[in-house]
């Protein structure tokens, strides 16, 4: 049948038509021509042209249809709490309640996250500077996460070490610590073994390294290549490694480059990728 926004010289006296009552409810045609469908909230008047016109009684249905959608009824619901004599219906709006508690508390959790992942994009780290310190030790300087955020703050492996850092708090660091610590140990006592380049020992401790590193982003093999020139060229990571043992940061490299050689890469090539 044909709607119109006018009621137009078929239109009756105490009849709204679609358009009139869209408006006033808030609701789109679409809605009320479906409602009208499913027989749910039905206009009780046409007009001789066969328009759709809603009566004063119609519309009081329609704004408690309008009411139970709002807070989340379905319609088959608000269906049995209109027309269902026997419904219980402060029951009904109960649980309803009870589910959208449910529904404000998961919101609440996604906002309370969403705030953590923003916060790890912007910092890096969650924690304060003296959980920091309890964390990694006296020699860690607050400082280094934000001047990480600086250099590396458009890559995608920062957007996934901070999406790492968000669900993380001083446990799960100390965790993180702990393994890069051993890590450390077990090679200054490799180096002090003898361990050669290019030795099962050697490559174990190398794939050991990506495992532990992963903590932070995912490492490939050419980016660990990468990051075994920095721990020998750059001074903070050289001073780290040659403070554990002698010569460690120049030993960690050979062993990086050694396995990424029987790995089919060459290590004058390789790239950040």
């Amino acid at each position: 049948m044909p709607d119109a926004t006018d009621p137009g010289p078929d239109a009756v006296a105490d009849g709204l038509t679609v358009g009139q009552v869209s408006t006033r409810l808030g609701v789109t045609v679409r809605a009320l021509h479906h409602w009208d469908e499913i027989a749910l909230a039905r206009p009780s008047l046409r007009t001789a042209a066969g328009y759709r016109l809603y009566t004063a009684a119609d519309l009081e249905r329609l704004h408690r249809v309008v009411v139970y959608r709002e807070i989340g009824l379905g319609l088959d619901r608000i269906r049995t709490v209109l027309d269902d004599s026997t419904a219980d219906v402060p029951g009904a709006l109960r649980a309803q309640r009870a589910q959208v508690a449910e529904r404000i508390d998961r919101l609440q959790r996604l906002g309370a996250g969403l705030d953590r992942m923003i916060d790890a994009h912007e910092r890096g780290l969650l924690l304060t500077a003296e959980q920091q310190a309890a964390v990694f030790g006296p020699r860690w300087n607050p400082d280094w996460p934000a001047e990480a955020r600086e250099r590396y703050g458009d890559t995608a492996q920062w957007s996934q070490y901070a999406e790492r850092s968000a669900a993380r708090g001083p446990e799960e660091w100390r965790a993180v610590a702990d393994a890069v610590a051993g890590l450390d140990r077990d090679l200054a006592d490799a180096m002090d073994a003898g361990v050669a380049p290019g030795s099962p020992a050697a490559n174990q401790l190398v794939e050991r390294h990506r495992e532990v590193f992963a903590s932070y982003f995912p490492l490939t093999r050419q980016m660990q290549v990468c990051l075994g020139r920095r721990y020998e060229a750059e001074p903070a990571f050289a001073a780290h490694y040659n403070g554990i043992h002698a010569g460690l940061a120049t030993w960690f490299r050979r062993i990086i480059d050694a396995s990424a050689r029987a790995h089919g890469i060459d290590p004058e090539t390789a790239a950040w990728q």
